[in-house]
């Protein structure tokens, strides 16, 4: 992180003094300083500053606009990240773009057709697991990513690390040359090395040889790294996943006595538990998770039953908005829960109390609600949580009659399941003793990311041969000799296993942009004599599995469903281990020291993403936070360090100390500060490098995921943030969210519109305007929505929305079309949250259209309100018009119109904005002709659900619907129909055509 600059101008944080920590009484308030919903804590304040950002849609005070160092400086941070990852201005004269190579079609592809979009389906993989996607491509071009309905792990939805990696494939940052220390070599003076290497160790059976993998759960690569070790008997396969499951890994082989893999079902469960796991937005399988909780969480008349959900975590994450009872607790407390909890329920023998009351309070009523709900309830362990937790979660499920109805067993989906820690601790052995001759490291990139005591940067240089396989040139790559340019996962062939063990084919819809290879094509030069590509190496292994006649057509299905047929692996009986539940002990908050949590970063997860610009401005969920992590904490632990937000904080644990800034938060447990890791990156790439504060420097192996005896204090120095949750804000003291209890809510429907202004009525003699043909609307769903934000960057790639840079974030200029505004309700300490996307509204009175000179901003025939780009003048007089402050003006030429390689990534059914444009939200208006020209040809009407908005299509609950309102059978009528339904800012008589479903809680009395 770089030294930061005294902030002279802007907000000052220090007024968030004027809250202080609430007492007991006041947490069970839920009304504080007369305030019902509040934004943040200047929100919460009323301060002056926050009023006067409250009333303008560009707030002059979010940063200094004087000529001042910092802006200075900030215009020059703005050029120097002109790289194509941005999607600004490139400056890539440096850069070697790929040769294109133009050629007319003899005879004309049957499939393709000019200015239609074709969709192949391949997969994407996150710590080595798979979910199936859609790559759009116009004319060999792959543009968008969506997800594949046919596949088990994403039922057709998408997150945000999918969405934004089409933009990775066109980064001009990734490594583009096979290098030697350096210098540019041949592929074929690397297969010289690599088999000169080999041939000296024949003789001794491969001892010298290392390979280090991430996670790996491609069959192809398992068996091509079984054939090394069959050639060699004495290589060795090292595997090391930052932010893998190892704790869930751990549990099972200790429970079980084998390392099972568990999923679940949630669709069956009446009742859920999470401890410390944010199931809705992160880890294996949420997609899939997320789309079958929200099933259950729809209340209709047909299903006017809810299911509830219990989540006890340090800091609040997706998946605790959602929470009908929500406990803050520190990450190293979770373990007595779980034991307490399991306790009341009969499954294990430990304390029945807790000297922490609400432990006690807690644990007994939510086991009383699950012996209700026996066999259709679930207990979920969070993978940062201990083994001992995930063990007692395996325990408590089996008890209560869960296993087979809501959790899963099956063999492992990794072809080698190993204690990763262990592997890598084994692997510096080795490096140590001088045992390693050839190191051969495929992806991952362990000298940043591994734990700090094991110190790779220095262990790797003692291999005498380094070779590093990656997409970047990166931390590893400094340390290693050979640099290879690895391929994307669009441009190459591959496999892949998913959360259940079902296969997935990946197959390439570009040539590869910049000479590289794939790890099958690696491989494959330590077994064979002649070079083969991945396509021949993956559906070699693939006829070797499914033998007879019928593999062609086998194969053909599985490439062009994406889903290997009947490769999903059974479910299996387990039975526990009487031991399993042997060690009770736990470490105990040291006097005077603060736990330290280590967490995966939302947007840029464990680093990998830090160069994605789409990814770095993507507002966190809860925090809002863009191009950074922070040290965050809570109001009262930041009390008592006598700090604010973006004051600097010295950490110490473990004798290794760091400085970042912090960053309160409302929900925070007390005691604790959690750190989000990736960032601190010296080698990312123009976006990444640089950006924020390194936790892996705090991270050792003996605490991968929490500790207490951290030390924490106040330094010099203010550093700048850039969140978004002040910016575009709506006034909180009006009714913007709708809610209420469901008990409240089947009594008196209306319960949940309490105190909403009504819409006024009779204020225009004119008659209201027809719609005879299509009449086009949105509803959201906010009981379903969990805030993750993939509809965000699912809306940035469909329609070209250019990223701007830390320095205009801060000045209100982020260009996002869809934003997700978060808001609490209650005491500071522990608040309920609520989450509420925000695109136009597509009023049918609009403010915007009234003030606009040039008509640039319209109503169309159906409806929409429709931007004519090449009509604005730049005047803003729409913006400033817009009670819903979802209109952005491009301030400077955001957009990058030079970079030939993102040319290749732009939408061409979207104009590109330059300069003084105003843009916004369009309903997505190409996808609605695309589907109308398709119908007419039809001769036909647009089908219901035919027509699918970007954030629709990736939405993982199906919290947003699209349709015509003019169709009484269509989902969008029948949603604005339902008694939730409800317009934001009503009361303005704006009559928009986006509306929204209210937020239903279902608490449990004995916990109130």
């Amino acid at each position: 992180m770089s030294e930061p600059k005294e902030r002279t101008s802007g907000t000052d944080d220090r007024i968030l003094s004027s809250v202080s920590p609430q007492t007991d009484d006041e947490k069970r308030s839920s009304v504080l300083l007369g305030r019902d919903y509040w934004r943040s804590l200047d929100d919460l304040a009323s301060t002056p500053e926050f009023r006067d950002l409250l009333e303008r849609e560009f707030p002059r005070q979010a940063i200094g606009w004087s000529e001042d160092e910092d802006a200075v400086e900030g215009r020059r941070n703005f050029l120097k990240l002109m790289g194509a990852s941005l999607a600004l201005a490139g400056l890539t004269a440096c850069t070697r773009q790929p040769t294109e190579h133009i050629m007319p079609y003899v005879r004309q592809p049957e499939e393709l057709i000019p200015g239609k979009p074709l969709f192949f389906a391949t997969a994407t993989t996150l710590g080595g697991v798979a979910s199936g996607v859609l790559a759009e491509s116009h004319e060999g071009r792959p543009t968008k990513i969506e997800g594949n309905p046919e596949h088990p792990a994403t039922l057709g939805a998408c997150d945000s690390f999918s969405q934004a990696s089409v933009l990775q494939l066109y980064d001009p940052d990734r490594s583009q040359a096979l290098t030697f220390q350096g210098e540019i070599r041949s592929w074929g003076a690397f297969l010289g090395a690599v088999r000169e290497v080999l041939s000296a160790q024949k003789a001794r059976n491969g001892a010298g040889i290392r390979i280090l993998t991430e996670t790996v759960t491609s069959p192809t690569l398992a068996d091509q790294l079984r054939a090394i070790q069959k050639q060699y008997p004495a290589a060795k396969w090292h595997q090391w996943e930052p932010a893998g499951p190892h704790s869930a890994r751990a549990a099972a082989t200790r429970t079980f006595g084998e390392p099972v893999h568990t999923y679940y079902n949630l669709a069956n469960a009446n009742v859920v538990v999470s401890l410390d796991s944010d199931f809705l937005a992160s880890g294996i399988g949420s997609l899939r998770y997320a789309r079958q909780f929200a099933s259950r969480r729809r209340v209709r008349e047909n299903q006017p039953e809810m299911n509830r959900l219990y989540v006890v975590e340090p800091m609040p994450t997706p998946t605790g908005t959602k929470a009908d009872h929500r406990l803050p607790l520190r990450a190293g407390d979770i373990q007595e829960f779980a034991w307490v909890l399991a306790t009341a329920l009969g499954a294990a023998n430990g304390p029945k109390n807790s000297d922490n009351g609400d432990i006690t309070k807690w644990s007994g009523a939510i086991a009383r609600d699950l012996l209700r709900n026996k066999g259709a309830s679930l207990v979920i362990a969070g993978d940062c949580q201990s083994p001992m937790v995930h063990a007692l979660a395996h325990v408590m499920n089996a008890t209560l009659g869960n296993v087979g109805k809501t959790v899963f067993y099956t063999d492992p989906i990794e072809p080698n399941p190993v204690d990763q820690l262990a592997s890598l601790e084994d692997l510096v052995k080795d490096l140590d003793a001088g045992a390693v001759d050839l190191l051969l490291i495929l992806g991952g990139n362990p000298v940043f990311t591994a734990p700090v005591d094991l110190g790779m940067r220095d262990r790797i240089q003692k291999a005498r041969v380094r070779v590093h396989l990656s997409l970047y040139d990166d931390e590893t790559s400094e340390v290693c000799q050979w640099q290879l340019p690895e391929t994307h996962y669009l441009e190459t062939w591959g496999d892949t296993r998913a959360f259940d063990g079902t296969a997935t084919i990946q197959q390439p819809l570009i040539q590869p942009l910049y000479n590289g290879r794939s790890a099958y094509q690696i491989l494959q030069m330590f077994t064979e004599s002649s070079e083969l590509g991945a396509y021949e190496i993956v559906k070699g292994y693939w006829a070797g599995q499914h033998k007879g006649a019928d593999f062609e057509p086998w194969w053909r299905r599985a490439v062009h469903d994406g889903v290997a047929p009947n490769t999903a692996l059974p479910s299996k009986t387990t039975t526990i281990h009487g031991a399993a539940l042997a060690e009770r002990a736990q470490k105990r908050l040291l006097e005077g020291k603060l736990e330290v949590i280590f967490r995966p970063d939302p947007t840029i997860y464990d680093g990998r993403f830090a160069n994605n610009g789409w990814l770095q401005e993507l507002p966190k969920p809860i925090t809002k936070l863009t191009w950074d992590n922070a040290a965050i904490l809570s109001p009262g632990t930041a009390h008592q360090l006598g700090v604010n937000t973006g004051d600097l904080l010295q950490l110490t644990y473990g004798g290794r100390s760091l400085r970042a800034p912090a960053f309160i938060q409302p929900g925070h447990v007390e005691g604790a500060i959690t750190l989000h890791l990736g960032y601190g990156r010296t080698r990312a790439g123009r976006a990444g490098t640089g950006v924020g504060f390194n936790p892996y420097g705090l991270r050792t192996s003996k605490a991968l995921w929490q500790d207490t005896g951290l030390e924490a204090q106040k330094t010099s120095g203010h550093y700048p943030f850039a969140s978004t949750q002040d910016f575009h804000t709506l006034d909180s003291r009006r009714h913007i969210i709708h809610k209420a209890d469901l008990a409240d809510f089947k009594k008196d429907p209306e319960s949940v519109h309490e105190g909403a202004e009504a819409p006024a009525r009779g204020l225009t003699i004119y008659p209201e305007w027809k719609y005879p043909g299509y009449a086009w609307g949105m509803a959201i769903d906010l009981n379903s929505c969990t805030g993750c934000g993939a509809c965000v960057v699912a809306c940035q790639a469909e329609n070209n929305i250019a990223v701007v840079g830390k320095d205009q974030v801060r000045r209100g200029r982020a260009m996002h079309w869809l934003r997700v505004d978060s808001y609490y309700q209650g005491a500071i300490n522990d608040p309920a949250i609520y989450n509420q996307p925000v695109p136009c509204m597509h009023c049918e009175d609009a403010p915007c259209e009234l003030v606009c000179p040039v008509q640039a901003t319209n109503h169309s025939a159906e409806g929409l309100n429709d931007m004519v780009y090449n009509r604005c003048v730049g005047t803003r007089y729409c913006s400033n018009n817009c009670p819903y402050k979802v209109r952005r003006f491009n301030f400077y030429m955001f957009s990058d119109f030079e970079t030939p390689s993102l040319k290749l990534l732009h939408n061409p059914d979207v104009t590109v904005r330059s300069r003084g444009v105003m843009e916004k939200c369009t309903y997505c208006v190409q996808r609605i002709n695309s589907a109308k020209i398709e119908s007419e040809k039809e001769d036909r009407k647009v089908r219901d659900g035919e027509i699918q908005t970007a954030c629709q299509a990736t939405c993982p609950t199906e919290a947003i619907v699209f349709g015509n309102v003019n169709d009484p059978n269509s989902r969008v009528s029948k949603m604005k129909a339902d008694k939730l339904n409800y317009g934001l800012l009503a009361d303005l008589n704006t009559r928009p055509r986006t509306t929204y479903l209210a937020t239903l809680r279902n608490p449990n009395p004995e916990v109130e």
